[in-house]
C-alpha cells in the first residue's frame, strides 16, 4: 500500500488516518485496501454532503437555476466552486483518474461490506463563504487572480508528482507558500478544516475507526485528535459552521465609492459649476459604460447583453444594491438559455478553458464576472478626473 497511514491509539479506541492524493489511482486501491484489510467499525470521509452528491448525482446540475443563483447574489460564490473543480478535473485527466474518486471509493466499499460510513467534512459553502468573508480586499483581488489563472493554466503533472504529493515535507512547504501567500485562506481551507475533520472523526461512533482524508490534512489532524483525547480541545465546532458577519464598517463600505462620486457632482456643480463639471459626468459615464461592455464583450456575450452592460454599468455603480453583472448576466441566460446538454457535460467542459465559454451555463457566469469587473475599473478611472476637478 502506498498511501500513508497513522494510527491514533485513544484508551480502548482506534483511528486510522489514511492520507491519499485527491487525484491519484493508487490512491483509489489504497482506500479499497485499507477498509479490506483493517475491517474497520465505522467508514468516515473527507467529503461533505454538496460534493458527494455532485459527484455521484449527476444531473444534479440541471436543477440549478442559473438566473436564480445571480438574483440570490451567488454568482463569485459559484464561479469559485466551478473554477476549483476544474482545476481538480484537469489534473485528474491528465492522468485518467476522476478527481475525489478515492472519497467515492471509500463510500462504495463500506457499503459492500457494510459498514456504516460518515461524510465528515464541512459543507463546501461554507468554506468558501468564510475564506471570502476572512479575506481583505487584497486577498480578495488574489483569489480572484488565482481563479482567473487556474482557468487559463495548462499546466499538467504526471502520476509520479501527484504521488509525491503524499511526502509529508512537500505538503509543509506547499502549506508554508499557501499561508504567505494567503493567510486567511489557508487558515479556512487548511486549519479549519483540520479541526473539523478531527472532531467528526472524533465523534464518531465505532471502537475501530478508518478516516479517509487528503494527506494534507494528517498531521493537522493528529494533533487534534491527541488534543481531544487528552481534553485540551474542546468538541463543539459550531463556530466553525457559521459565517462571520460583517461589522458596521463593512457593509458600509460598498457605499463608500457611490457617495463619494454623488458627492463630488454636487460639489463640482457647486465649486466648478457645470461647464466644468459636465463634461467630467459624461466622462466618467463613458468610461464605466465602456469599460464593462469591453468586460461583457471579452466574454463573447451576445450583442444585446453588450449594449445593457454599456447603459447600465453608471447606475449600478451608484446603486451598489445590485451590480451590471447581475443584469448582464440574467440577460445572457436569457437569451442564451442553458441546454440540457450544457448541464449533462458541464463536468467535462469545466476542465478546459474553451469548455467554459462553449457550456452556456458557465458562459452566463464569465459574463457576470467580467462584466462587473470592467465597470468597477471604470468607476475608479473614470472617478480620477472627476474628483481632480475639484482642486484644477
Amino acid at each position: 500500500m502506498s498511501g500513508s497511514i497513522a494510527r491514533v491509539s485513544l484508551g480502548e479506541r482506534e483511528i486510522i488516518l489514511l492520507g491519499t492524493a485527491h487525484i491519484s489511482k493508487e490512491s483509489v486501491q489504497d482506500v479499497r485496501d485499507a477498509i479490506g484489510s483493517e475491517n474497520p467499525d465505522r467508514v468516515c470521509v473527507e467529503i461533505d454532503e454538496s460534493r458527494y452528491k455532485s459527484l455521484t448525482q449527476t444531473d444534479a446540475w440541471k436543477n440549478l437555476n442559473i438566473t436564480q443563483v445571480l438574483r440570490q447574489g451567488k454568482g463569485f460564490l459559484l464561479i469559485s466552486n466551478l473554477v476549483l473543480a476544474s482545476f481538480q478535473k484537469r489534473m485528474g485527466l491528465d492522468l485518467g483518474i476522476k478527481p475525489g474518486a478515492e472519497m467515492i471509493e471509500a463510500v462504495k466499499a463500506a457499503k459492500e461490506s457494510e459498514i456504516p460510513f460518515s461524510l465528515c467534512d464541512r459543507e463546501i459553502q461554507t468554506t468558501l463563504k468564510r475564506a471570502w468573508a476572512k479575506s481583505g480586499l487584497f486577498a480578495k483581488l488574489k483569489m480572484l487572480a488565482v481563479m482567473l489563472a487556474s482557468i487559463f493554466s495548462s499546466q499538467k503533472l504526471s502520476e509520479e508528482e501527484i504521488e509525491k504529493l503524499k511526502k509529508k515535507n512537500v505538503l509543509e512547504s506547499a502549506l508554508e507558500e499557501i499561508s504567505e501567500f494567503l493567510p486567511s485562506v489557508k487558515e479556512v481551507l487548511i486549519d479549519e478544516r483540520d479541526i473539523y475533520l478531527a472532531t467528526r472523526v472524533y465523534q464518531s461512533e465505532g471502537r475501530k475507526v478508518l478516516a479517509v482524508v487528503g494527506a494534507g490534512h494528517v498531521p493537522g489532524m493528529l494533533k487534534r485528535l491527541h488534543d481531544l483525547h487528552e481534553g485540551k480541545a474542546s468538541e463543539d465546532i459550531s463556530e466553525l459552521d457559521e459565517v462571520p458577519k460583517k461589522r458596521p464598517i463593512a457593509k458600509s463600505l460598498p457605499w463608500i465609492v457611490p457617495v463619494a462620486i454623488l458627492g463630488a457632482i454636487v460639489a463640482g456643480f457647486i465649486i466648478r459649476g457645470s461647464d466644468v463639471t459636465l463634461p467630467h459626468i459624461y466622462r466618467w459615464i463613458l468610461i464605466n459604460g465602456t469599460l464593462s461592455a469591453i468586460g461583457a464583450l471579452a466574454a463573447l456575450a451576445h450583442p444585446l447583453t453588450i449594449a445593457l452592460a454599456f447603459v447600465a454599468a453608471p447606475f449600478t455603480s451608484l446603486v451598489p444594491v445590485i451590480g451590471v453583472g447581475i443584469l448582464a448576466g440574467i440577460l445572457e441566460g436569457t437569451l442564451r438559455k442553458p441546454r440540457v446538454r450544457d448541464f449533462e457535460n458541464l463536468h467535462e467542459d469545466i476542465a478546459s478553458f474553451k469548455g467554459f465559454f462553449r457550456n452556456r451555463f458557465t458562459h452566463v457566469l464569465i459574463v457576470f464576472m467580467l462584466s462587473n469587473i470592467g465597470s468597477s475599473i471604470g468607476t475608479f478611472i473614470g472617478g480620477i478626473p472627476l474628483f481632480a476637478s475639484l482642486f484644477g
